[in-house]
């Protein structure tokens, strides 16, 4: 397949048919406890900052978060818990995502990465449709971003049997699914998250 038919292909994954998942439902423990995506960063939550530059990336949004739902609310989107209990990890977000979307796409990305880029989902979406995969996943350089991927809708069902066999980590559940990977590397920085009071200060410096 040429590059031109890939990326006609991937044009029928219109934001529409996405829905973007923003993944905040951790503990924060490397922050101190705190609820991360709520963090101030120039003034705002942090996940306001996620939510403005996937919006226009995709149809709808979801915020997977298991405290302060009122908070997570007011960001103007709908907040999904995790259906599986003891903070599961992303996965079990993932998982309430992709059960409460209604798209045939979901894409996710984490609460405590900012500066993501503005045309993530285009280029997953082209990788995907190119490869024929169920699941895309960004990587830059040597390192891929599990938590940034972007998939079909209808790998739920194998998700939740992987979950309810015990299974947590979100590498060893795409490992049996087909997965493309999708290289990042003009933009790596834009995938960094902030997970300590120092790396929030140097964000807040930038």
């Amino acid at each position: 397949m040429s590059e031109a038919q890939r990326r006609q292909g991937a044009a029928s994954i219109a934001p529409a048919d996405v829905t973007g998942v923003v993944l905040a439902g951790g503990q924060g423990r490397r922050m101190g406890g705190v609820d991360k995506g709520l963090v101030p960063l120039a003034g705002r939550a942090m996940a306001a900052h996620v939510i403005e530059r996937l919006a226009p990336q995709v149809g709808a949004i979801l915020v997977n978060a298991n405290q302060n739902a009122d908070a997570y609310a007011a960001l103007g989107h709908p907040v999904v818990p995790d259906a599986v209990g003891d903070y599961a990890g992303p996965l079990a977000g993932l998982h309430a995502g992709l059960s409460r979307a209604s798209t045939p796409f979901v894409v996710t990305v984490p609460c405590d990465s900012p500066f993501l880029p503005p045309d993530l989902v285009a280029r997953l979406a082209d990788g995907l449709v190119g490869a024929g995969a169920a699941l895309a996943v960004a990587r830059t350089f040597d390192q891929p971003h599990p938590v940034f991927a972007l998939m079909r809708r209808d790998v739920l069902p194998n998700l939740a049997a992987f979950l309810e066999g015990g299974g947590r980590k979100i590498d060893a559940w795409y490992a049996n699914l087909a997965v493309v990977e999708v290289t990042f590397d003009d933009c790596a920085d834009a995938f960094r998250n902030i997970n300590t009071r120092d790396e929030l200060d140097a964000a807040s410096r930038a």
